[in-house]
């Protein structure tokens, strides 16, 4: 049992879907990301200009108790602590953490905000700092901050945005597999009937059974090509009937005249022999060439058929034999070529059969007209005779056949995409044969 690698529909359905969905969790991380930093450096930036208000409102003059060092090891996030300096007509007053002699501040900074790095980290202390100035009738406090407070602020706010998403996101998959696979059910069992569909007994994909709107264009394509299977079975029936019929006669016929040759050998029973041993050749021949047409074509041979250009080499060719025969055989042709889709073994051999017909089916002192238009009304070729016009010489003897060259014909228009048509042709012309192709 050969082991079936191809994917699964619902499977890269589902693979889509997730990679789109981690797609949109890193856009929300990344969002997340810019927020909860922009929005930790409006709190902390907000926590400093407070602060330094408030000192400079209600601090007292001394330099107050200072405050222990800010340790590495602190709580982060939402507890931000905060150093304040304070000078006084231009004398530091208060140094809350004992930062001035490390960070160079022992004059006050300018006012406003600012970032000042000391001396490389230690374990009692970080060395980046963001601070805010600001001074009122002869006070300036500085309050300073630690930058890692305000990292941590903003990774913080991120993660709580984007944490719970991260957390949904496996049991989103989960549903996901689930819906879609379950969503593609319809589409298995459309599958199973189409399997189960018998074209050669005539069924059908009934719409009703698969109800929703996206599948009615697939049922109806299926049931057309079912449709087209049914009547090319029908035709093939149909076309080994004729074959059966055409063959069942000179068959029989060549049977009885072995017979009367067996008891009587004369010359005209030995005649009648090979006529009929002959019919039945042609027949069989006429399939041969069907068959050999409808082969595939060899590499580097032309899909494509100048019908014009066929029609004069096949009315060259049968021309003598015409003319013995007391035909008059013409052409009428464009001069630039008429092109036309397909092998142009197929197409001569249907103009063949044709010529052939209206050559063995009239009398003598016939004319036989083939034609070949390109127009508003489509592509053509036409084989045209008048010898049912009054006055015309009986035919001295029915000849078969003529079925079985007509279904050849027609089986080979279809399968070009054109018709075989029928009818009495333009005076004097009595019996005319035409096949059709819409215009390029």
């Amino acid at each position: 049992m050969t082991l079936d690698t191809r994917p699964r529909l619902w499977l890269t359905l589902w693979g889509w879907v997730v990679g789109a969905l981690l797609l949109v969790w890193l856009t929300l991380l990344g969002a997340a990301w810019y927020t909860g930093h922009h929005e930790a450096k409006e709190v902390t930036d907000g926590q400093l200009v407070a602060a330094a208000r408030l000192w400079l409102g209600a601090a007292p003059a001394g330099a107050g108790p200072r405050a222990p060092a800010i340790a590495a090891h602190r709580p982060r996030a939402y507890v931000q602590d905060v150093a304040v300096l304070r000078w006084s007509d231009g004398q530091l007053i208060t140094d809350s953490h004992g930062l001035a002699p490390v960070l160079d501040l022992r004059q006050p900074p300018a006012a406003g905000f600012g970032e000042r790095r000391g001396p490389p980290p230690t374990p009692d202390g970080p060395d980046h700092w963001r601070l805010y100035t600001e001074a009122r009738d002869g006070v300036r406090v500085t309050v300073l901050m630690d930058m890692d407070h305000r990292i941590d602020l903003g990774r913080d706010m991120a993660l709580h945005l984007a944490r719970p998403t991260l957390l949904v996101l496996p049991l989103v998959a989960l549903l996901l597999a689930w819906a879609i696979h379950r969503g593609l059910r319809p589409l298995s069992e459309l599958s199973r009937d189409v399997a189960a569909l018998d074209a050669g007994a005539g069924q059908r994909l009934g719409e009703a059974e698969h109800r929703y709107r996206e599948f009615a264009s697939t049922v109806q394509a299926i049931n057309t090509l079912a449709d087209g299977l049914q009547a090319q079975a029908r035709r093939e029936r149909e076309f080994a009937s004729d074959v059966a019929h055409e063959l069942r006669t000179p068959l029989a016929a060549l049977a009885l005249q072995a017979a009367a040759a067996r008891q009587a050998p004369t010359p005209e029973a030995l005649a009648r022999l090979e006529a009929e041993a002959l019919r039945a050749g042609g027949i069989l021949a006429q399939l041969l060439d069907l068959a050999r047409a409808q082969r595939d074509l060899p590499p580097g041979e032309a899909a494509r058929t100048d019908l014009g250009a066929t029609a004069a080499a096949l009315v060259a060719e049968l021309a003598p034999a015409a003319y013995a025969g007391g035909h008059e055989l013409a052409l009428d042709a464009p001069a630039q070529p008429v092109w036309l889709d397909g092998p142009p073994l197929l197409v001569e051999l249907a103009l063949r059969n044709l010529v052939q017909n209206a050559l063995q089916h009239t009398p003598p002192g016939t004319q036989v007209l083939v034609e070949v238009s390109d127009g508003p009304g489509g592509r053509r070729v036409s084989v045209s005779d008048d010898g049912q016009r009054p006055g015309a010489p009986a035919l001295a003897a029915p000849r078969g056949g003529l079925g079985l060259g007509l279904r050849l014909v027609q089986r080979i228009a279809e399968q070009l995409g054109g018709g075989l048509h029928r009818d009495t042709g333009e005076p004097p012309m009595t019996t005319r044969f035409e096949l059709r192709w819409p215009s390029a």
